[in-house]
């Protein structure tokens, strides 16, 4: 039987081994670094029937980049990369706030849906564009995606005549800025494509069929997997997911910013998957830890304004904090940082074996 001296160090050597503990401590850790400099920053309070605090801004402005590192979540799973994502985002919100702009009446429903529309079949085209190149062309991820990046950016601003477009519609504010139950309606956005993601990848055999591409495409495509039509799905649903970030950031702002929106969200979006536990080299993913992933980036933005770091450093900053989580959830880090002594505390010495033990007994029978 046995006791709770021996049980103990064994449970907290699997928490310490999941790959959500790491992240989870992380973001912890980060919390509570605020807490010196704001000292009612766990305070949520209720002002004209909606919730306020700095927990809930956390969600509230880490929401866009929730959803985009979700669809990256799944294209890294298949091996491959989106840098368009930024891009896309800024796309959807032009086209978004331009239709809106050039209505009679902004506040028409039958207007705001169909702008919507629009702005997301645009990010979906775009996703088909880049699982194109990179299925059927065979154009690596990273040039691939590359191509909207750069030219998107540019589509955003012909779009909107390099000029920010500014709207003045109650529904389409609802997306990003509004409030609903108390809380910003974007959290609800949120949780209902994460949890849409969850149940296909989790609940159906499609998430198998994903880390089965991206652990070996060609293998896949041999044991009947269609590896390209994952492919290009997966790019698809990544896009359609910064188009959906694009309408919460223009929504939030009322306005369309074609040169700055979604600028470098992609970034932040692969850091999100890395830290979450997902390999960029393709393979088994979780969606939860990029969820995990994406506050700790939004988090650590916001412990970077409330300590003060000088706006010139909060980039390096940033990074060497992006690096101390990755190394932490490194085992092989790990076990040379803290595994020498862990082994030498825990392990006793054997004892050496005496002639007697060492050679086998034999019985002689008379």
């Amino acid at each position: 039987m046995s006791t709770p001296s021996a049980t103990t160090p064994s449970r907290w050597r699997a928490l310490t081994h999941h790959h959500l503990f790491w992240p989870v401590a992380v973001l912890i850790a980060l919390l509570l670094v605020n807490v010196p400099f704001t000292p009612d920053f766990f305070a949520i309070r209720m002002a004209d029937g909606h919730l306020y605090g700095s927990l809930v801004s956390i969600v509230l402005f880490g929401s866009p980049l929730i959803l985009v590192a979700v669809g990256m979540t799944l294209v890294i799973a298949t091996g491959g990369i989106d840098l368009s994502v930024g891009a896309v985002v800024a796309i959807t919100g032009a086209l978004t706030c331009s239709y809106i702009s050039d209505q009679a009446d902004q506040n028409a429903l039958a207007g705001v849906f169909l702008a919507m529309g629009i702005g997301l079949v645009a990010a979906v085209v775009c996703g088909l564009w880049n699982g194109f190149l990179v299925a059927r062309m065979g154009i690596q991820p990273i040039i691939a995606t590359l191509i909207i990046m750069v030219a998107g950016r540019g589509v955003a601003q012909l779009i909107t005549d390099g000029q920010i477009i500014t709207i003045n519609s109650e529904p389409y504010k609802l997306i990003g800025g509004g409030y609903w139950l108390t809380l910003p309606f974007s959290i609800f956005v949120v949780a209902a494509v994460v949890a849409v993601t969850v149940a296909l990848t989790r609940r159906t055999a499609l998430g198998l069929l994903v880390e089965s591409v991206g652990g070996n495409a060609e293998a896949s495509r041999l044991v009947g997997i269609r590896s390209r039509r994952i492919k290009i799905m997966v790019y698809m649903f990544c896009a359609l997911c910064a188009g959906i970030a694009g309408l919460m950031i223009s929504s939030n702002t009322s306005a369309a910013d074609g040169n700055n929106a979604g600028l470098w969200i992609e970034l932040d979006a692969i850091l999100a998957v890395v830290i979450g536990g997902t390999s960029l080299l393709g393979g088994r993913f979780s969606i939860g830890g990029t969820v995990i992933g994406a506050l700790v980036i939004q988090t650590l933005t916001t412990t970077i304004y409330t300590i003060g770091v000088p706006t010139q450093t909060n980039l390096v900053f940033k990074a060497l904090v992006v690096i101390v989580v990755c190394l932490l959830q490194s085992p092989k880090f790990r076990a040379k940082v803290f595994g020498a002594k862990g082994r030498a505390r825990t392990t006793a010495p054997a004892e050496p074996a005496t002639p007697a033990d060492a050679a086998p007994k034999m019985e002689v029978s008379r």
